[in-house]
Order: structure tokens, then sequence, then C-alpha cells
């Protein structure tokens, strides 16, 4: 498959995904959800890959939903369906916690709306002490979605997962590190480094045993995390999507003002 928004080299053993669209900071698209796919499984099946990294740029990690595609199709009157996207997105975000391989997630600057979902899918994360995670779905009238709210909810408990859903507030790395969610926080400079510091440090280690521990986590935790992704996540978002509240934070969104929802 030729790559085309993403980056992906395999080094020492350890696989770097590299999401490189700046044009839009990384928003997952459905082309971009077809190479996660397609990267995140040709990750797990190559016996030469020990460990991978996922990492966006120095500007920002990924903003998430391509807010302004959804803007272009609501302002020529079409049906915004993003079923087929999440469902994608899915397959990645299981695909990340069923891997047998660790992940490390490396953020700099900006993870928004699925961006979060993203940088919360690996077994380590690393981020740039300028990070910042915004669940900013609820401002669009939407739901969270690639696994964010089942994520969180494991993580971090009910009560504060819902807060974080509920206001879509910033979350600064040092308190995304209080909550438990980030392994270490480091500076701009020094996060590439860091973060291939720790993937080399666990590619030389016992990957049997990293394989089965990843294993026992996954079917404590996650056994139903694809049928809920499936049956809970895709329909309330797709309700979420077809409202008249969706199309005004859109809207608001792009054109920069405080939305007017009427819960329709």
């Amino acid at each position: 498959m030729e790559l085309k928004k993403l980056i992906y080299t395999v080094e020492d053993g350890i696989a770097v995904i590299t999401m490189n669209y700046m044009k839009n900071l990384n928003a997952i698209d459905e082309q971009m959800a077809d190479e996660l796919m397609y990267v995140v499984e040709t990750a797990e099946k190559d016996p030469d890959v020990k460990v991978v990294v996922l990492k966006g740029s120095d500007r920002a990690f990924s903003a998430g939903g391509d807010i302004g595609y959804f803007y272009q199709l609501i302002q020529a009157g079409g049906e915004v369906n993003m079923d087929g996207l999440i469902a994608k997105v899915g397959v990645v975000a299981d695909g990340l916690k069923r891997m047998s391989k660790m992940v490390i997630t490396s953020v700099c600057g900006a993870a928004a709306g699925a961006g979060v979902s993203l940088a919360l899918g690996g077994d380590f994360m690393i981020c740039a002490d300028n990070a910042k995670f915004i669940l900013a779905f609820v401002n669009l009238g939407l739901v969270p979605d690639t696994g964010a709210t089942y994520l969180l909810s494991k993580s971090i408990g009910v009560t504060r997962a819902l807060e974080l859903a509920a206001t879509g507030r910033p979350v600064s790395a040092k308190e995304a590190k209080e909550l438990g969610l980030v392994y270490k926080i480091t500076t701009k400079e020094d996060l590439d480094a860091e973060t291939m510091k720790f993937a080399k440090k666990l590619a030389s280690g016992p990957l049997l045993s990293y394989k089965n521990i990843k294993k026992q986590i996954y079917d404590a935790n996650f056994a139903d995390y694809k049928k809920w992704l499936n049956e809970t996540e895709i329909p309330t978002q797709r309700e979420c999507a077809a409202s008249m509240d969706f199309q005004e934070g859109c809207k608001a969104f792009m054109e920069k003002r405080k939305p007017e929802f009427e819960g329709k």
C-alpha cells in the first residue's frame, strides 16, 4: 500500500509510525484510517518488529477528525455519515491493544478528539511538556470515538472519564501524568530521543513475556472492546452526527463562534 499520510519505518526491531499530514494537523480521515489499519497489521505480522512507536509531528500529534471536511458537506447540504470512518479507526484502536508487541505513543503538542484516543491506545505514553489533550467531541455535539470513553473508564474511572468527556476541557501533560495516563514527560527537544531510548530498552527485553503480559491484560480488561466499538460507539456517534446540534457545533467551530445547541 502506498502511504500518503503516514511514514512507516523499521530499524533495529522498532517500527515507527509517523502521522505526517500537517496540512490539517494530522486529522484522521478515511485515507489516514486505511493507512493506519495497514501499518498496524503490517507491524503485527512482521517478525522483525519487536516494538511499535506511534507519533505525530513537533507541531501536533493529531487534531482528531477532519472538521473542515464535515463543514463542507454540511454547507453543501450533504449527509455526514461517519460509520465507515469510525469502524476503521475502531479496527486501529483494537489492533493496538490486541497487538502482541509493546506500543509506545509519543505525543508533542495538541492531541484532540480522536487524537486523544490514539494517544491512549498504546501501552506506554511518553509526551513533551507542551502536550495538551482535548476531548473536543462534546463541543461539536458529538460523543468521543476511537475508544476514548472505553479506555478512559478503564484507566481513570467512570467519574473522571465522564467529566473529561462531558466538559471537553484541555488536560495538560502534567495532569495526564497525575491521572496515570502518561508514562513519562520530557521536553519537546528530547522527546524523540527519550522515546527511542525506551523503545530500544523494550526491544532488548523478554519479548515472549511482553507478548503474554499483553494477552493477560487484554483478556482481563479489553475482551469486549471490539464488540463495544461496533455495538455502542458507532450507533451513538451515528445519532449525534445526524443531529442539528452537530451541524451547529461544526459551523460554530469553523466560523470561530460559540455554538447555540438546542438538543436536537
